[in-house]
């Protein structure tokens, strides 16, 4: 069975990238013989859409299931068309987000865990990783106040947090910090690409 997951790099050692929709690439792993392919996530740009846009193209690919950190309502009801199950929550490397789903340690998924136009911010735009991370309560967003622009839309909740708040704060924390970190490594590929397109 093919298992996506959302990834900062193109390998099995990268950070899982909590983004789903705007991830920098899709590793889809053969779990029988595990068989590992690397896409470009060409939906990372797009204004508006990109959750839809990756949903179809992870189905696309034969996957029938994702493994990522956050999947917004629009995707999710895709994916769930398209019969994928969806793994939220997941944060480490894209092995051993597969080694847990391959033990049986996790649980799927039919709920969207943040708002539409999550992650549309990059770390730069002044929201993003850092950003997010005060406006649990919502705002219509920062760095120019535009929906969903630098990280935050409109009734976003931080990166990590669920839905029913059932999470500790502890927990919340370390999971922010994690997702921080994995955008930090994430802008710093995108950053070396663009060197390497522009030299």
């Amino acid at each position: 069975m093919k298992i996506a997951v959302s990834s900062s790099g193109n390998n099995l050692d990268s950070q899982i990238d909590p983004r789903f929709g705007r991830c920098a690439y899709f590793v889809v792993v053969d779990s029988e013989n595990m068989a590992v392919q690397v896409f470009d996530n060409e939906s990372i740009a797009l204004g508006g859409g990109a959750g839809i846009q990756a949903a179809q193209f992870v189905a696309s690919k034969g996957a029938k299931a994702i493994l990522t950190g956050n999947v917004g309502p629009n995707a999710m009801k895709t994916l769930s068309a398209a019969g994928v199950e969806v793994f939220v929550g997941q944060n480490g490397t894209v092995g051993e987000a597969i080694a847990r789903y391959k033990r049986g340690d996790l649980q799927s998924t039919g709920t969207a865990n943040v708002a539409d136009h999550y992650g549309m911010g990059s770390a730069k735009s002044g929201g993003g990783a850092g950003g997010s991370v005060g406006m649990a309560g919502g705002g219509r967003g920062m760095g120019g106040g535009g929906r969903g622009m630098g990280g935050c839309g409109r009734g976003m909740r931080a990166a990590g947090s669920s839905i029913n708040g059932s999470t500790s704060d502890g927990d919340e924390v370390r999971r922010l910090k994690d997702q921080v970190r994995q955008l930090q490594d994430q802008l710093e590929s995108l950053e070396s690409k663009l060197m390497k397109r522009e030299a």
